[in-house]
């Protein structure tokens, strides 16, 4: 007897996969396109910030260098107090020409000539104005070194500082540069023997603003944000937990307190520079707060990180399980004493972390900053959070509209020192995060 389920001898006989098998394919085919998705997302991701990181860094990193020449500058009487009048007009020693000093020292060592005023126009145009200053502080501090000559170090300007950082093509023709080709010569000239030389840029982290870019600096706006941030986390920090916690254990469940959280995780989400608005129309035209104090800019980012702090606090309160809670009430423990005993230590990861990621979120404003007046021009470095200051992201954006192309560098350093200053922060919330959290 034949077998009906042998195939017949010559035929082929073919079998459709089924429908199960089907799915499943399809299945794990829609998994492997998501995960490459995903890759790539990630991918793309970090192609863009390399190369935003990369233009910042390329830019940049020749601001923490700068070119200085060292120059035996003789304190000549006859420039700075020629008609003796030192004892009965102090003045005299301020308002001195110290710029002709640096200059006679460095024409002597470049072997121009008193008579050749071109040559002397373009020596002058090698050293940075601030020389004035440099040498006035020093007679300022010594009087005794007049009619003497003393080793003097001084910056190199604008100009001649990016060129010896080879920021300049010097091999185009001298009419479509700023620096002409007896500049050129002097410059490796002065290079060879060792009077000119590239050092650490103190000046960039002690400095003020100035609108010679080779003598700019962040003094001002580093400690302007020191004392943005101290208020911030000052107010911010006991007000947003304090909120926290009535609303997150105390307070009833009803309309009122709906309402209440609605506006808080809609404040998160307002535009930052309605922050500014406010700040202008409450704490400068109403309170009459001076314009450009940290107090007032330190007031404005308080109210812009407070939801913040508040929303990662209830977050973290409401992550510690029920069960301590009620284990602390069982034991005899009062409400206050639960909470401030037991769920709040442990909240505290929670908290530390959202405060600082808040704090890193306000350091980077710049839009509420600007509107109370913290762009001002500010070349003195704060004593108060009442005196007139201005902030790391703000005084990116003044370099950021000079037209010096020595400008360019200074805002690429300042946003590498900005960038610094907020891996820090959200390094150390990672840290306080994995140093105190446990889990459950």
């Amino acid at each position: 007897m034949t077998d009906l389920l042998s195939p017949v001898s010559g035929d082929t006989v073919s079998k459709a996969p089924p429908r199960r098998d089907i799915g499943i394919r399809r299945r794990y085919a829609a998994e492997r396109r998501f995960r490459f998705y995903g890759l790539a997302a990630i991918v793309f991701g970090l192609v863009f910030l390399f190369v935003l990181l990369w233009s910042v860094a390329g830019k940049g990193y020749t601001a923490f260098q700068q070119t200085e020449m060292t120059l035996p500058v003789e304190f000549s009487e006859k420039v700075i107090d020629p008609s003796n009048k030192r004892a009965t007009d102090p003045k005299v020693l301020v308002t001195a020409n110290y710029p002709l000093l640096v200059r006679n020292a460095l024409a002597e060592k470049l072997g121009v000539k008193s008579t050749d005023r071109a040559a002397l126009k373009q020596v002058s145009a090698m050293v940075s104005d601030s020389a004035r200053v440099t040498l006035r502080d020093m007679v300022a501090d010594d009087p005794s070194i007049i009619g003497k000559t003393v080793p003097v170090t001084v910056l190199a300007s604008a100009t001649i500082d990016s060129a010896f950082k080879g920021q300049f093509d010097l091999t185009v023709d001298e009419k479509n540069r700023k620096v002409s080709d007896k500049q050129v010569g002097w410059m490796k000239q002065l290079a060879e023997e060792g009077v000119l030389a590239k050092g650490f840029n103190t000046g960039l982290f002690v400095n003020g603003n100035s609108s010679r870019p080779e003598a700019a600096g962040l003094g001002v706006a580093l400690v302007g944000s020191l004392y943005l941030m101290g208020i911030v986390l000052v107010l911010s920090l006991p007000i947003g937990v304090a909120a926290s916690i009535y609303l997150e254990e105390f307070a009833p469940k009803n309309r009122l307190t709906d309402l209440i959280e609605v506006n808080i995780n809609n404040l998160a989400a307002v535009p930052s520079i309605v922050y500014g608005l406010l700040g202008l129309a409450v704490f400068i035209n109403f309170a009459g707060l001076p314009r450009s104090a940290p107090l007032v800019g330190g007031l404005v980012l308080t109210l812009m990180t407070l939801p913040t702090i508040i929303i990662a606090t209830r977050a973290a309160l409401r992550a510690v399980p029920p069960s301590i809670r009620a284990a602390a009430l069982g034991l005899g423990a009062s409400k206050m004493q639960t909470i401030f005993h037991h769920v709040l230590p442990l909240a505290m990861p929670g908290i530390l972390t959202g405060t600082i990621i808040g704090l890193a979120h306000a350091l980077g404003e710049t839009a509420p900053l600007l509107l109370i007046g913290m762009v001002a021009f500010v070349a003195n470095v704060p004593a108060t959070p009442l005196d007139p200051s201005t902030a790391l992201p703000v005084q990116i954006y003044m370099w950021a509209n000079e037209a010096e192309r020595a400008f360019v560098e200074r805002t690429s350093g300042a946003i590498i020192v900005l960038l610094v200053f907020l891996i820090i922060m959200n390094f150390g919330a990672i840290l306080l995060r994995r140093r105190f959290e446990r889990r459950w």
